[in-house]
């Protein structure tokens, strides 16, 4: 571009005042419009100095603009297909919640609601009552509290119940999970003291007895190791025998579950998973674990235990802090009750997803195949993952589609709207019916036609 080109750059008050930026203004604001016009003329100046550089006419000029406002303005955050098989998956939002707990969502989104405020005494109430009692009637715990996720919920026990005082935890539990989350960083950061107990693989119940004996203990806690197991030359005591001593000496017990289960995983060919109800008949002073893990529900941490200890911990300053919302609280108690109905296992997804039969997968990619006529069945894995019962896999049936460039076809699959998440295995791309969901099936069809024409 020459510089008497560069005199013949329209102005922004030219291309503003054009039939077509009126279109955009209608769609995106003057403001916007404006802005987007500028920042494309001063890209345009900056090639100046490129003699290979040709000057866009207005029409192309605005026609970018177009797009630079689309670009801006689309949401960062929509749906996608979960082709993978890994039924919780951290990266693509965990847990895909009900019907019903998404239409409480919404309901509460969308008007004034009763979040603190008591309809029978007509004063102000507590947010916490709203899923208190659904889960002190499912795990029999004296009180409850729901935080804004599960790590929040450990940060305000510690915080509350032992700054400044030492913590027992084993070292078998010093994890790390997603995002670089540590415990010993959690504890530090909560003013609590780690006294580490045991090695890398074992820990004995002495070790408990003789650090509480020696040293001025303030609270035991024992941390699920949610993405990996020690297997091989390794030993834990169970809870009970953690309680009991725990107890003995007066001390308080938390038993962080990361992922917490109502629902006996064994029965679906899985590893028996520690159930919340378990935790504390074995003796758990508080539990605390996650609501959009394998309870199937929104982002939240839940604690439960003992009424005291509860009380002491909706006092802290740091609750307000960590508060749920009221989309998070009703879309939870919306969750807690199709548990309380007995109808988790028919309604939730997760629990679909896992307890769905291998036969009616292996049908539905047959009727695949028939629609795409192409790829064949073959059999696979799928995860439980998100933290949750690290190795454990589910029988499954994949649709399996030979290409030469895999990765330009997962690149092109990631492009359709909605976007479909796959795996590449042995060359191939490789689809599992367990984690896409019954009304995205049309949608998912179609973009592999489109994907693969």
């Amino acid at each position: 571009m020459t510089k008497a080109d560069f005199s013949k750059i329209p102005s922004v008050d030219v291309l503003i005042s054009s039939p077509k930026s009126s279109k955009l203004i209608s769609m995106f604001g003057r403001p916007l419009v404006v802005e987007a016009i500028r920042q494309l003329l001063e890209e345009i100046r900056g090639h100046v100095e490129d003699p290979n550089f040709q000057l866009p006419t207005p029409p192309i000029i605005l026609k970018q603009v177009e797009q630079k406002l689309e670009k801006w303005t689309s949401a960062k955050l929509h749906p996608v297909i979960n082709a993978t098989g890994v039924i919780l998956h951290t990266n693509l939002g965990r847990s895909p919640i009900s019907k019903a707990a998404s239409e409480a969502m919404a309901v509460v989104s969308q008007s004034y609601s009763t979040l603190e405020y008591d309809i029978q005494k007509g004063k102000r109430g507590s947010r916490y009552s709203h899923s208190e009692d659904q889960l002190v009637r499912l795990t029999g715990a004296e009180s409850a509290m729901v935080v804004n996720n599960n790590a929040a919920a450990l940060l305000l026990i510690l915080s509350a119940l032992a700054r400044r005082r030492r913590v027992l935890i084993s070292r078998t539990q010093l994890i790390e999970i997603g995002g670089g989350f540590r415990i010993p960083e959690v504890m530090k950061q909560s003013g609590a003291i780690l006294e580490e107990i045991g090695s890398t693989n074992k820990v004995h119940l002495n070790d408990y007895q003789k650090a509480i004996d020696e040293l001025p203990i303030g609270l035991v806690l024992r941390a699920h190791r949610s993405n990996f197991k020690i297997i091989g030359f390794s030993a834990e005591p169970n809870m009970k025998e953690i309680a009991e001593i725990t107890h003995q000496a007066g001390l308080i017990l938390v038993d962080d579950l990361g992922s917490g289960t109502f629902i006996d995983t064994a029965q679906f060919g899985l590893e028996h998973e520690t159930t919340v109800q378990e935790a504390l008949e074995a003796g758990a002073d508080l539990v605390c674990f996650s609501g959009d893990k394998l309870l199937g529900g929104p982002q939240a941490g839940i604690i439960v235990g003992k009424k005291k200890l509860i009380d002491k911990l909706k006092k802290h300053p740091m609750a307000r802090a960590i508060r749920a919302d009221k989309a998070a609280l009703a879309g939870l108690s919306a969750t807690l009750l199709h548990y309380l109905k007995d109808e988790a296992k028919s309604t939730i997804p997760i629990w679909q997803m896992i307890s769905m039969d291998v036969d009616s997968i292996n049908k539905r990619v047959r009727n695949w195949i028939k629609v795409l006529k192409t790829g064949e069945l073959i059999e696979g894995d799928s995860a439980v993952g998100g933290g949750s019962l690290p190795g454990e896999l589910l029988p499954t049936y994949l649709l399996s589609i030979k290409v030469e460039k895999p990765e330009k076809i997962m690149k092109k699959l990631r492009q359709q709207e909605p976007p479909i998440i796959a795996r590449v295995q042995d060359d191939r791309i490789v689809f599992d019916p367990r984690t896409i969901l019954d009304h995205q099936e049309k949608d998912f069809l179609s973009s592999l036609q489109k994907a693969f024409a």
